[in-house]
């Protein structure tokens, strides 16, 4: 009997790219079904893998959700996972149903470096340089810990008591994301956000976005590199692995392999930006100071986060699965950025 994949965000970023791999690594191994909310982009997904299932519906149909969590041996789910409670909740109740002690389902849930910024939220603290470095082995029960108040928290929490209450039958793995960088491969979207937002607002507004000081510092992951984390855990997956080490009440996963520093990486870009003749301004560009309401207004969250703190190390990985970077940082990455979002705006 073939291994079912039931896969959520096919038509976003993370999960579009690990889709990228899957369909050919697994083509004859596993049945794929995914989750899209429009014909129109399900097309898309038809188009590029026509074995894969498609599963019409959004996060809010809960007895969609339960019952292909039932059907599938592993979950993938990156769809808006981190912040959905109500795809938490029936994602875990398809799995407990669907599953036992002798047909274990696993998931893989998405979740993100924004919990980790918790601390600079609850002390008011924006742009400012922070000691407190995160990891996901000796230190995972800090992250498993976190105030219930922490973004995202309220997801994980859901995640992690599926993966301890019913730990005989469904095994989890939260992964947990910095900021990403490199082009996806994905059917729909290959774009990510904090990087890119950045690089257009260089590109349109024409100056260099500071918030505070630019010492705030967060960690970051080659996209290539994190679908090769889902992969592996997936290959863990197919073989049955049940180790406590990457499933349940350990199985918090920090998918970080560098880390960056905000106010200088603006200024990398914009040097960059001029360097290749995207800015048709003369001499170098001007700092602009943001404030936490003018960054809402200029480009969301991602804007108010090149002012927080997310230090992490992803250590367990490292050592379990041998997991490590093997794509360029995101300091050789910056043209790329530049580019594509100068290709992306009709600036070139």
């Amino acid at each position: 009997m073939a291994f079912k994949i039931f896969i959520t965000g096919a038509t976003g970023y993370i999960a579009g790219d690990v889709l990228y791999v899957l369909a050919s690594k697994y083509a004859d191994d596993v049945e794929f079904a995914a989750l899209v909310r429009s014909e129109s982009s399900a097309a898309k997904v038809r188009e590029a893998y026509p074995g894969v299932r498609i599963v019409l519906g959004s996060l809010d149909d809960s007895d969609l959700l339960e019952r292909e969590a039932s059907w599938a041996d592993l979950v993938l789910h990156a769809a808006d996972a981190s912040d959905h409670e109500g795809a938490a909740r029936a994602i875990t109740a398809g799995l407990v149903d669907g599953h036992s002690n002798t047909r274990p389902g696993y998931w893989l849930h998405t979740g993100g470096n924004g919990i980790l910024t918790y601390f600079d939220t609850v002390e008011n603290r924006l742009g400012e340089p922070s000691d407190r470095i995160f990891d996901d082995l000796d230190g995972v029960g800090t992250l498993t810990s976190i105030p219930d108040e922490a973004f995202h928290r309220n997801v994980d929490k859901i995640v992690l008591e599926c993966g301890t209450k019913h730990a005989d039958a469904v095994r989890t793995a939260l992964i947990c994301p910095p900021t990403i960088y490199g082009n996806g491969r994905g059917p729909v979207s290959g774009r990510s956000r904090q990087c890119y937002e950045m690089a257009k607002v260089i590109l349109t507004k024409k100056y260099i976005p500071i918030i505070g000081t630019g010492l705030a510092k967060m960690g970051n992951v080659h996209v290539r590199d994190l679908t090769e984390a889902y992969i592996l855990l997936i290959d863990a997956a197919f073989n049955g692995d049940s180790s406590p080490d990457l499933w349940g009440a350990r199985g918090y996963h920090l998918t970080v392999t560098g880390e960056h520093t905000w106010g200088p990486l603006a200024r990398t870009m914009a040097a960059k930006a001029q360097d290749m003749g995207l800015l048709k301004t003369e001499g170098v560009l001007e700092e602009h100071q943001m404030g936490k309401e003018e960054a809402l207004e200029t480009a969301g969250f991602e804007a108010i986060s090149w002012g927080l703190n997310a230090r992490c190390q992803g250590l367990r990985l490292l050592k379990y699965l041998s997991w490590k970077a093997q794509h360029p940082s995101l300091e050789d990455e910056i043209p790329g950025i530049v580019k594509s979002e100068a290709e992306r705006l009709g600036l070139v």
